[in-house]
C-alpha cells in the first residue's frame, strides 16, 4: 500500500484557500482564487491601514463605465462620467452571499458618514443563483439589509466582466477623475478602506 505524505507547503496552501473561502465568495476554483488575491490592498499580507497621503494610492487606470439600466434606490441610472468630482465606492455583491452581508453595514455607514463630503456608494448586484436575478427579490433584500445607497442590477454581468471581477464582495474606490485607486477583496480591511476614502476625498477635483 502506498502512503502519501502531506508536506508543510501543501498544508499551508490548504489553510490559505480555507481562509479565502471564509472571506469571500467565488465562482472560481481555489487555484484561480490564489492568483487573484495579489491586489494592491492585499498583496503585502498586512491588515494595517495604508499611508494617509493620497499619492500613495496608485492609479490603476480609468474605471469602466456603468451601463446597467435597472436601479434600486436611484431614480435614474448612474454613470461614472456624471460623477466626476466625487469619489465612488463600487461594491460587487450578491444578496445571498454571507460575506457580502457582513460588508453591507460598513458600506452603509460610510455612505451616511461621507456622502455629504462627496462619496457615492454603488452596489453592483451580480447574481450567483437564479432567484437572485428576480428584481422583486433584489428589492426585498435591499430593504431587509437596510441598504439606502444606489444598487444596480447586473444580471448579464456587463459591469462584473468589464472590471474582470472574480469575487463577491470586491470593493473599488474610483477617484474624482474616474480612475481606480484602491481595491480590496472579501471581508475585512475596513480601516484601510476608510483611510483610502478619506484620502481620496481630500484630493482636488481639478
Amino acid at each position: 500500500m502506498i502512503k502519501r505524505k502531506v508536506t508543510m507547503k501543501a498544508s499551508l496552501m490548504i489553510l490559505s484557500v480555507a481562509a479565502l473561502i471564509l472571506a469571500a465568495c467565488s465562482p472560481l476554483s481555489a487555484a484561480g482564487a490564489m492568483n487573484t488575491m495579489q491586489t494592491p490592498s492585499t498583496a503585502s499580507g498586512s491588515s494595517t491601514a495604508p499611508p494617509t497621503a493620497a499619492a500613495h494610492y496608485p492609479d490603476m487606470g480609468l474605471a469602466p463605465e456603468l451601463t446597467n439600466q435597472v436601479w434600486v434606490n436611484s431614480q435614474q441610472p448612474l454613470r461614472l462620467s456624471d460623477l466626476r468630482g466625487k469619489v465612488v465606492l463600487l461594491d460587487m455583491w450578491t444578496f445571498e452571499c454571507i460575506n457580502c452581508q457582513h460588508v453591507v453595514p460598513y458600506l452603509e455607514g460610510w455612505y451616511q458618514k461621507y456622502s455629504a463630503e462627496g462619496l457615492v456608494v454603488i452596489g453592483n448586484h451580480f447574481p450567483e443563483f437564479p432567484y437572485e436575478r428576480d428584481l422583486g427579490n433584489l428589492k426585498d433584500a435591499v430593504k431587509q439589509q437596510g441598504i439606502t445607497y444606489p444598487v444596480d442590477q447586473d444580471n448579464d454581468g456587463a459591469t462584473w466582466n468589464a472590471y474582470s471581477n472574480k469575487y463577491w464582495p470586491t470593493m473599488y474606490l474610483i477617484d474624482k477623475h474616474g480612475h481606480i485607486r484602491y481595491m480590496t477583496i472579501g471581508e475585512g480591511n475596513y480601516a484601510a478602506t476608510e483611510a483610502a476614502i478619506k484620502a481620496l476625498l481630500q484630493e482636488p477635483s481639478a
